[in-house]
Formats: C-alpha cells, sequence, structure tokens
C-alpha cells in the first residue's frame, strides 16, 4: 500500500462527532497528496459552519501524523457540493424516503419514561440512564419529548451560557447534537429564548414527535429513550401511537401525591398496547452519617405503582374501562382538528380532494365516524364546513377555530 493509501486510510478511518460514522464511509475525504514526509489532505464538511469542523481538523491531522514516513500534515477544509452531499444523504437513508425507523420490527429498544406528576426526577432518570447505557457501550439517542418543560439538553451537557447547542441541518435531515455519547434531540435547541412558553395544542405536538422520529437521523441506535411529559396528555398518546412497540419505565418518589397519580401513565401505557418496563422510586429514603435513614420524601410509592400495575389487574382493567370514553373523545378531537386544517387549507382545490381520503388521513377508519365525530364538534358536516371555512376566507376572514 503506498503512503498516499496510508494517509487517505488513517484521515477516512476518523468517525464524525455527529454522524458517528467514519468520513471514508461518509466521502467526506476528498484529494490526499504527500510530497516527501509533508501530507495534504482535504476534508469536505457537511455544510458551511459545521460545528464539529474543529474536532474533525484535530482528530484527522493526528491521525494522519501518526501514519510512519509522515512528519507534517496540511489541512485543507472544504464545504461539500450539492451533488456530494446528496450521495451522502443517501448513504445515511438509504430509502429515500422519510419514514419512522423505531416503528414495530425495528431492532432498537425503544424505552418512554413517564411520570404522573412533575418535579420527580423522570427527565434525571432518562439522562442517566441514557449516559450510563452509552459508558457500557451502547449506541444511545435520547428524543426530549417534554415540549413544555423540557430540561434534557441542559443535564446533558449540551447547554453553554444558557443556550442550547443547535442541531445541523442537512436539508430535510437533522442531525442532533451529541452528549456524554448520546445524541440528543430537543425542541429547546431550536427556541431562542429558554424561558419563552412553547403554547402549542394537540396537532401541533403530534407533528413535533412525528417529526423527531423521522427527521432527526439517530442512525443505528441500540436504545432510544423518550423523556415524556408529566401525565396522560396528548404527548403519551401521540408516542404510544407512534410506537406501539416502546417499553415504559414509569418514575414516582415515596409520597402517595406522586405514586396515585404515576399508576394513571402505567394505565395509559396498557391502553395504547406498550408493554410496562418496570417502576422506579425516585428521591428515596437517605442514610445519614450515624447510619439512620431520612425519608424526607416518603417510601413506599414505587412498590404501590408496582404492585397496581403489575399484579393488581382487576384495578387495572377498571381503570381503562373507565377511561376508554374520555380517551377515544380525546384522540377524535385532535384528529378532527386536524381535519379542520386540512380542509381549509384545500379552498382551492374544490375539484381536487376527497373527505374519504382526508379521513384516513387523520385516523378514522370509517366515514360514519368522521362525519358523526366532526358534526359533534364544529356543529356542522365536514362538506358544510368547508364551505363556510372557504368562503370566510375568499371574504378575508380567519377559518373557524375549534376550542
Amino acid at each position: 500500500m503506498s503512503l498516499i493509501d496510508l494517509v487517505r486510510e488513517a484521515a477516512g478511518s476518523v468517525r464524525d462527532p455527529e454522524l458517528r460514522r467514519s468520513l471514508g464511509e461518509l466521502g467526506m475525504v476528498g484529494d490526499v497528496t504527500v510530497e516527501g514526509t509533508n501530507a495534504t489532505v482535504e476534508v469536505r464538511l457537511t455544510i458551511v459552519g459545521c460545528p464539529a469542523a474543529a474536532s474533525i481538523e484535530h482528530d484527522v491531522r493526528t491521525a494522519v501524523a501518526a501514519v510512519a514516513g509522515i512528519g507534517d500534515v496540511t489541512m485543507h477544509m472544504q464545504v461539500m457540493t450539492p451533488e456530494q452531499r446528496a450521495e451522502l444523504l443517501t448513504a445515511l437513508r438509504p430509502g429515500g424516503a422519510k419514514t419512522n425507523p423505531f416503528g414495530p420490527g425495528t431492532l432498537t429498544r425503544v424505552i418512554a419514561v413517564p411520570s404522573g406528576k412533575g418535579g420527580v426526577g423522570k427527565s434525571s432518570v432518562t439522562a442517566n440512564l441514557a449516559a450510563e447505557l452509552a459508558k457500557q457501550g451502547y449506541r444511545v439517542g435520547i428524543l426530549d419529548a417534554d415540549v413544555y418543560g423540557f430540561s434534557i439538553p441542559a443535564l446533558m451537557g449540551l447547554v453553554t451560557d444558557g443556550v442550547a447547542a443547535k442541531p445541523t441541518r442537512l436539508d430535510d435531515m437533522i442531525v442532533p447534537p451529541v452528549g456524554h455519547d448520546v445524541k440528543v434531540i430537543s425542541i429547546g435547541m431550536f427556541v431562542e429564548n429558554a424561558n419563552a412558553a412553547v403554547a402549542w395544542r394537540g396537532p401541533m405536538l403530534q407533528r413535533t414527535i412525528t417529526q423527531f422520529l423521522t427527521d432527526v437521523y439517530f442512525g443505528d441506535l441500540d436504545f432510544l429513550l423518550l423523556d415524556l411529559p408529566p401525565g396522560t396528555g396528548d404527548i403519551a398518546i401521540t408516542v404510544g401511537q407512534q410506537l406501539p412497540n416502546s417499553e415504559v419505565l414509569v418514575v414516582t418518589t415515596g409520597q402517595a401525591a406522586a405514586s396515585e397519580v404515576a399508576v394513571r401513565a402505567g394505565v395509559l401505557a396498557q391502553q395504547t398496547g406498550q408493554k410496562l418496563l418496570g417502576v422506579v422510586e425516585n428521591m428515596g429514603p437517605l442514610t445519614l452519617p450515624d447510619g439512620s435513614t431520612l425519608e424526607l420524601f416518603g417510601s413506599g410509592g414505587g412498590e404501590d405503582v408496582a404492585r397496581e400495575l403489575g399484579t393488581n389487574r382487576d384495578y387495572l382493567s377498571r381503570a381503562i374501562s373507565s377511561q376508554n370514553t374520555h380517551f377515544n373523545e380525546l384522540i377524535n378531537k385532535y384528529r378532527i382538528e386536524e381535519a379542520v386544517q386540512i380542509l381549509g387549507n384545500k379552498c382551492d382545490k374544490r375539484n381536487n380532494f376527497s373527505l374519504s381520503i382526508i379521513a384516513s388521513d387523520v385516523g378514522f377508519k370509517t366515514m360514519s365516524v368522521f362525519i358523526e365525530a366532526f358534526r359533534k364538534q364544529t356543529g356542522m358536516n365536514p362538506a358544510q364546513f368547508r364551505a363556510t371555512a372557504c368562503n370566510e376566507e375568499k371574504e378575508g376572514n380567519n377559518l373557524p377555530i375549534i376550542v
């Protein structure tokens, strides 16, 4: 093997810290020349202002300098052409179309971490579990689904001076930052002001989780952890629908105020077909210097939740049965809100839309159920609503808002 080949091999063996694949595999090593003991290496960065540029340059320089016969290394950091970037994206996403790679049939173990109420250390459990799994050599990612109360970026060391690290955009692909060897994505990385309120309703929340699952390049993971918001609201339902194969690790504290509502998070997991992995009782008894223990946050809550969810099947059946009606109404409410937006957006396509397709797209299996739910929520059938909405739009008014 020639010296140039050895230099190219050394440069190509360096891993991109974000994409977690070798530069050679990604086509990021360009021209390589050697004159005497001096090597010149061209590296093609994915985008202008690539946040990993300095790290890649340092690692390539170090790898090439270690090649026998090389005394000096000159680096040329270039940016990929659109054609080269398209080839890279094809390599990362061989199928081409954006899909959810973590649904049924995935080889990745998906673990959702919910709680009944906030303040029980759910995010801390998620972050520590992810960091420990990564430390053991597993490939791990975190999807921070707590849109309203995101804290994962800070816990994973990805916040500097109050500003979270930004993901890298490669056309329509999002490359997540890496903290403690864990790939992390959070809505906190997209807001300019960390104190700004994310005031989103059901459909927006659903689309956010969907986009995180389809657009973010996590690569091949052994584990994907989801930090869910407290309670049994929109996001918990969306995760249950899109990741029915996921396992649920419920977090509570020892006090009854936390454990009683934590049971509901487990009940929702049962409703959406998820598997209960276990229960974590956080903030447990503290062992004092004299050997005694202080139960500042109570004790036994985790055991109570595990007993209710794991062995008391009669309780679980009653809980699921009593919530089914409310659960279905809540799902239909979000589906109709999405249908309203679709109908309003088709005002300029009067002869090119199908109510049956819209009903199917938002999740209704039959037209009769769709029409009944639509009429119940809006006071009119879909065709009447569309006519009214499009007429109002022509007059310059806003579309009707369903509360």
